[in-house]
């Protein structure tokens, strides 16, 4: 039997615990060292404030907390910590934090540290994450020169950094609502801010040190750092504060006066592991009906034809097409895809769209691309008939910086992972929703061609920002590629929104995970390499494979919009197929949650994924999927479902 914990979110660890703190009018919550959520009343004036250590690399050196000393009262309160952080490229950092939270609602969280040894880093300090709700709200910035200025927070995804106005700063103020303001002050480092969003975090990040400094930067033994942020509300003698907290039921809501939308064409990344599909994955790969299997290939590498070759056979014994994804020399662009003639005309066949990247691409703008797309344009129409996308392998930020030339393309493409900045279950959840948002911008940039994410994966597959060479694994760990929520209920419901969000932005087609292995939607055969860091089921499906077929089943349908009450805590997609309704509903966070569903009626089916029987889905996923449902009249005022931690509920209505 798995543990509990393990089916929820992969690790038998407890989360860290959550402390509810006040100071005056100000609700917020510790968490591990950070300040989270904090709110007037329902408003979100900050999303989080953390000390990070990034290495060379913009790996993130993690924290280990020790001597916590609190002290909590009604209004106000006292916190006392030293932390460690030490991580690759010998760094060893360790500072002591210090919180207070005054009654007339100022929060001032200050760090001093010392560096143990001499290590490289490109960041050391305070980050401070603004929600992207205050997109548009009107701010003032302070400058390290005594000057100020206003501006307003920006609405489209701003890729250029840091963000103007808000550079070289000591301060910034925003307006939280009509007369009530929240002032920021920083002290020990200039900060500037950057628009996360271009890597899906819900979030416009305030950091130091300014990034027109070079790194990565020598921090040698006994360098001391030491900063504050303070936060303080400013009120206007006309605004009134009010800090109660709105007690309004959770509902999701089908809106059934918009246009149903295409179901984007979904498919699956090719193992990465090479070994090929057994008949068994073949049969209950094919239950989730994908469009496409993701094929990546490297035009240098001697060994593509073979896996080239593997892709076509795999994606028709799946009833799929193949994406292949192209990786060119711009120096050999023309040979190498001279030498792709070679390839024989029934593999050929198979390819549904080419996604053609340079071998290596620049954060700063001004990748290669038109060396490798006017040589595809020229070749590959002779090869295949199927549509030349590009955009970039990475981030959506390299699409917003190197557009490809859209009469060399027939589509844009970027790839999508919520673990590019924070990695926690909280983090992950808030990525959702700016989904959509980097879909939206992307056909901005498409001009009316179609956009496709591909790939969407847990982690980062590769390290699109390193400065030097690639560490290899400490042995006994997982790679970085690898994260044992792969196999949990936490990312089956995450993966249920993304799908949402996707969909309703418009996105042509979308590529999930792989389909064998710890990357993937099932365990092969053999297991988890290492099965004590990752406690799949061998032959065992993982929870979002349900997802998966449950949606696969919908493919010929169309998608409506939806809206939850409260997305970071449940969210969840609506699929349409003639009179046929399907709501998948996902609970997103590890307390149980009542939600009212609204806009079904009639009698409706629902089937439950939960720890309670996951285990059982993840074993014997054919006999779960035919199991009864159980049903329910839809009251008139709405189907009230209760959600167990990380639960997924589908529904089946009218």
């Amino acid at each position: 039997m798995l543990p509990t914990r393990v089916l929820l979110y992969g690790k038998d660890e407890p989360l860290p615990e959550r402390i509810p703190l006040r100071a005056g009018p100000l609700n917020l919550i510790w968490e591990a060292g950070d300040l989270r959520s904090i709110k007037l009343g329902e408003i979100e004036i900050v999303r989080r404030i953390y000390v990070a250590v990034r290495d060379r690399d913009w790996g993130t050196a993690p924290p280990v907390m020790a001597n916590l000393a609190m002290e909590v009262g009604a209004d106000a309160f006292h916190i006392v910590f030293d932390v460690t952080n030490r991580g690759q490229a010998d760094i060893d950092f360790t500072w002591r934090g210090e919180i207070t939270g005054e009654p007339h609602g100022t929060i001032r969280f200050s760090m001093d540290g010392v560096a143990q040894n001499t290590f490289l880093r490109n960041r050391i300090g305070f980050c401070i994450l603004h929600p992207d709700h205050i997109a548009g709200t009107r701010a003032r910035v302070a400058h390290i020169d005594g000057s100020s200025e206003e501006g307003r927070l920006p609405t489209r995804l701003v890729h250029t950094q840091p963000v103007l106005p808000f550079a070289e700063m000591t301060g910034m103020t925003h307006e939280v609502e009509p007369g009530v303001w929240a002032e920021l002050r920083f002290t020990g480092d200039t900060f500037e801010m950057e628009d996360q969003r271009n890597w899906t975090d819900a979030s416009y990040k305030t950091f130091c040190t300014p990034l027109r400094l070079p790194y990565p930067m020598e921090v040698t033994a006994g360098t001391r750092i030491a900063q504050a942020v303070t936060l303080t509300l400013r009120v206007q003698r006309a605004a009134t504060v009010k800090a109660e907290v709105a007690t309004d039921e959770a509902t999701f809501t089908l809106n059934r006066h918009a246009l149903p939308m295409p179901l984007p064409q979904i498919g699956l990344g090719m193992a990465s592991h090479g070994a090929p599909l057994s008949p068994t994955e073949i049969i209950r790969l094919r239950a989730l009906h994908p469009a496409h299997l993701r094929v990546d290939l490297t035009l240098s590498d001697a060994g593509y034809p073979a896996r080239f070759l593997q892709a076509a056979r795999e994606a028709a014994a799946l009833g799929a097409a193949v994406e292949a994804a192209l990786f060119v020399s711009p120096e050999h662009a023309a040979a190498q895809f001279a030498a792709l003639s070679a390839t024989d005309a029934e593999t050929l066949s198979h390819v549904a769209r080419w996604l053609v990247y340079p071998e290596r691409e620049s954060f700063g703008g001004g990748t290669p691309l038109v060396e490798v797309l006017e040589p595809a344009r020229h070749a590959l129409p002779g090869y295949s008939r199927a549509p030349i996308l590009s955009g970039t392998n990475a981030d959506f930020i390299f699409l917003a910086r190197s557009v490809p030339p859209l009469d060399l393309v027939d589509g844009l493409t970027f790839a999508i992972t919520p673990q590019v900045h924070a990695f926690d279950n909280a983090s992950i959840v808030e990525t959702l929703g700016t989904q959509g948002q980097a879909v939206a911008n992307a056909q901005a940039l498409a001009g009316g061609r179609p956009v496709f994410v591909s790939p969407i994966t847990l982690k980062m597959r590769y390290n699109a920002y390193a400065t030097g060479p690639v560490a290899p694994t400490p042995a006994g760990q997982l790679p970085p590629q690898v994260d044992p929520r792969q196999m949990s209920l936490l990312l089956a419901g995450w993966t249920a929104a993304s799908i949402k969000h996707i969909a309703e932005a418009g996105a042509t087609g979308v590529t999930y995970y792989e389909t064998t292995g710890w990357r993937g939607v099932m365990e092969t055969a053999s297991g988890a390499p290492l099965p004590e860091q990752f406690r799949s089921i061998p032959d065992g499906v993982f929870p979002v494979y349900h997802v998966l077929a449950d949606v696969g089943e919908f493919s010929a349908g169309t998608i409506i919009a939806s809206r939850s009450s409260d997305p970071l805590a449940f969210d969840g997609l609506v699929l349409c197929r003639s009179e046929e309704v399907r709501v998948i509903l996902a609970n997103l966070t590890a307390e149980t949650r009542t939600v009212i569903v609204r806009g079904l009626h009639g009698v409706a089916a629902l089937r439950v994924l939960d720890a309670g029987n996951a285990e059982t889905a993840m074993r014997e996923p054919e006999a779960c999927r035919v199991a009864p449902m159980t049903h329910q009249v839809i009251p008139a005022t709405g189907l009230p479902v209760e959600l167990s931690p990380y639960a997924m509920l589908h529904i089946d209505a009218h």
